[in-house]
């Protein structure tokens, strides 16, 4: 068994089924995002619920995780990020639980506020791990891997949706889509302490505490920014959404500015902005950022036309991003091996191969699916999306000190979170100002390409400010 021994942490992690219980747990989380979407018609004719309900279940765990993952991030940091995933993983099996046994609607969508907490508690830790715990082309790999899930879970949510809802297990309906979690959460559970060594204390390094006020502002200002972009386009955008979004951004903009103070009078922030220093971190970011909100749009609108203008079920819709999935995959798996001059130009070139391909795909896809043609342009542009994610994020995590993987994780959870909710609520907004559904999507496509195209700019910039950081380290 291939085992690591890091400074400060405990001796023989066993990396192989660390990596397997980790991704797991990143995997229920992903995939419960939109799981629920598949079930909602069979959540309201079984349950009576209605649709202020229905709207609560499938969004209040978008928003809750949403607002709680840089806190959670940080307990991760305070407490250990092993002690808090377990937590986390207990807590979201729990709430999965409750999920799938809640008589009424009230019920269901406080169980889901309860499941995103688990989720929030969760999803942080898996990538802090895997920074602190593997390096080099290790982590490359790691980190392809994780990319892969954290990608295609929205997707593979919808397709595992539809088959079990499908299926009516047990005569049970939607609920073995929450009962689902139960089982792997418990084997994961038992499995997880086993290969998951606790950390020790870092000699000569501060106790980890939480910002209290830092928090506060942080949830407000998160809920008061995500709340009107996650429900303000179902309910005609009225004025006081735009009141709330412009005071939570005036409230994010303060918590920044707090969080720069405490760190620079050498206090402990929730964010320690430290993270963003190192030259080409913020640009990668911003880039990861784009493709995955691109991404998300993406499916969303796809999934919309192919089920109002082509008239696909659920379920086949969510197939028909198979292709997708595997062009993502393939890359995801391959990336860290290629040479490193052509491993570097893949951040720039991904976000290109993505536009192209959806681009002529949807072009295509107006009036009629365009079947086989489908499959090489979805396999671009699934490949492109990995190459302009896993590459870079693998670069910038390498730039950043191992004691700062807490707030990388945090950025890394809530930015691309952030940049799904501002793409679904623009380009949804796009698509169904459109007289019919096929414009709508070539205009969201369209809009979807200028932003990768920056999204590759920045790419580029962050890739050119690493390497001349690198180079100016090697000439010292």
């Amino acid at each position: 068994m291939t085992v690591l021994t890091r400074p400060g942490a405990a001796p023989r992690i066993r990396r192989g089924p660390l990596l397997a219980v980790l991704l797991t747990g990143q995997a229920m989380a992903s995939m419960d995002g939109s799981i629920v979407s598949v079930s909602a018609q069979a959540v309201r004719e079984q349950l009576g619920a209605g649709g202020a309900a229905i709207q609560l279940i499938v969004s209040g765990y978008l928003l809750t995780t949403g607002v709680l993952l840089i806190t959670c991030a940080r307990l991760g940091d305070v407490l250990g990020h092993r002690r808090v995933f377990l937590l986390g993983l207990a807590w979201f099996t729990a709430a999965s639980l409750l999920c799938g046994l809640a008589p009424t609607a009230g019920a269901l969508v406080a169980a889901r506020v309860a499941q995103a907490v688990g989720a929030a508690l969760l999803v942080p830790q898996v990538f802090s791990l895997i920074q602190v715990h593997w390096d080099g082309a290790a982590r490359r790999t790691a980190i392809g891997l994780y990319s892969m899930v954290l990608a295609l879970g929205v997707a593979l949510g919808q397709v595992v949706g539809g088959l079990v809802v499908g299926a009516d297990l047990f005569g049970l309906g939607w609920r073995p889509a929450f009962l689902v979690n139960v089982p792997a959460g418990v084997l994961l559970l038992v499995a997880a302490p086993r290969v998951m060594a606790a950390a020790g204390p870092v000699p000569g390094r501060e106790r980890p505490r939480l910002d209290l006020p830092g928090v506060a502002l942080l949830t407000v200002a998160m809920t008061a920014f995500t709340a009107p972009l996650i429900f303000g386009p179902d309910a005609g955008w009225p004025p006081a959404a735009w009141i709330s979004l412009a005071g939570g951004a005036a409230l994010l903009a303060g918590f920044v500015v707090l969080e720069k103070r405490l760190g620079e009078r050498g206090r402990q922030p929730l964010l320690d902005l430290a993270v963003v220093r190192p030259a080409g971190v913020r640009a990668g970011l911003a880039a990861c950022w784009i493709i995955m909100g691109c991404y998300t749009a993406f499916l969303l609108t796809l999934t919309l036309h192919l089920q109002s203008a082509l008239r696909f079920s659920a379920l086949e819709a969510g197939l028909a991003f198979v292709p997708y999935a595997l062009g993502f995959g393939a890359l995801s798996l391959t990336w860290g091996r290629v040479p490193g001059r052509l491993r570097n130009a893949l951040p720039v070139a991904g976000p290109i191969a993505f536009a192209a391909g959806a681009g002529t795909l949807v072009l295509l896809a107006r009036d009629v699916w365009p079947g086989a043609v489908s499959v090489p342009l979805l396999l671009l542009a699934g490949a492109g999306h990995a190459a302009g994610y896993a590459p870079l994020i693998a670069r910038v995590s390498s730039l950043v000190d191992a004691r700062l993987a807490g707030a990388l994780s945090a950025l890394n959870s809530t930015g691309p979170m952030l940049a799904g909710v501002i793409g679904v609520a623009a380009l949804g907004s796009v698509y169904f100002a459109a007289p019919e559904s096929g414009e709508g999507l070539r205009r969201v496509t369209a809009v979807m390409s200028l932003f990768l195209v920056a999204g590759a700019g920045c790419a580029l910039r962050a890739t050119l400010a690493a390497r001349t950081a690198a180079d100016s380290a090697g000439h010292r």
